[in-house]
């Protein structure tokens, strides 16, 4: 099987519209109909809502867990409108960033590993496994996943879904889109945030 991966030169925001156009269209060529995606602010999901409208597309929507970073960011009127049109918001756990709770180094140091391929591929396996763990995706569902460095998106695959207690289940069968450099920082700090380019 032959297939192509799209790399973009710079990761971020700018990436955004090509990594949904892609998404969708490997979507469409593989017969899935759920999109897992990781959203801060809300801006990336209602630009994917808008995109994925009239595909047969449903997201689950996974923003950061409440407590992370001071004030919830996603807006709630978002939720309700995104669940209106048949996706769900799903606010889990972030597995990846509980070694103050489990007591060990293991989240990190995965973390870490899968930013070695950039960090879309990182959050990206975080948040199927936390959409599996709430209930939102199938164990053994074939979905694909759209994250991002910073803000907006970069990183687009195609994965089996499992739980985080069958980690091995979870196999990433597919990269669609990602960066072409990445930078993987210490823990606690974050990307950089590159200014909005201007229109």
């Amino acid at each position: 099987m032959e297939e192509k991966i799209t790399y973009f030169e710079t990761a971020g925001l700018e990436n955004t519209e090509e990594t949904l156009r892609l998404a969708a269209e490997r979507a469409k060529a593989r017969g899935i109909t759920k999109i897992v995606l990781a959203s801060t602010t809300g801006e990336t999901a209602r630009l994917a809502a808008e995109r994925f409208d009239g595909t047969g597309i449903k997201m689950v929507v996974v923003p950061h867990q409440y407590g992370f970073i001071g004030r919830q960011r996603f807006p709630m009127a978002l939720v309700s409108e995104l669940e209106q049109q048949g996706h769900r918001v799903h606010f889990g756990t972030m597995l990846f960033h509980t070694d103050g709770f489990y007591g060990a180094t293991t989240p990190s140091v995965m973390a870490i590993l899968l930013r070695t391929l950039c960090q879309g591929m990182k959050v990206g396996v975080e948040i199927i496994l936390m959409a599996t763990d709430g209930g939102c995706v199938a164990i053994g569902e074939k979905v694909i996943a759209v994250t991002g460095t910073g803000r907006g998106s970069d990183t687009a695959v195609v994965a089996i879904a499992a739980p985080s207690t069958k980690l091995n289940e979870l196999h990433v069968t597919e990269i669609i889109c990602k960066p072409l450099e990445t930078k993987s920082w210490p823990a606690g700090v974050r990307p950089p945030l590159r200014p909005e380019p201007k229109s």
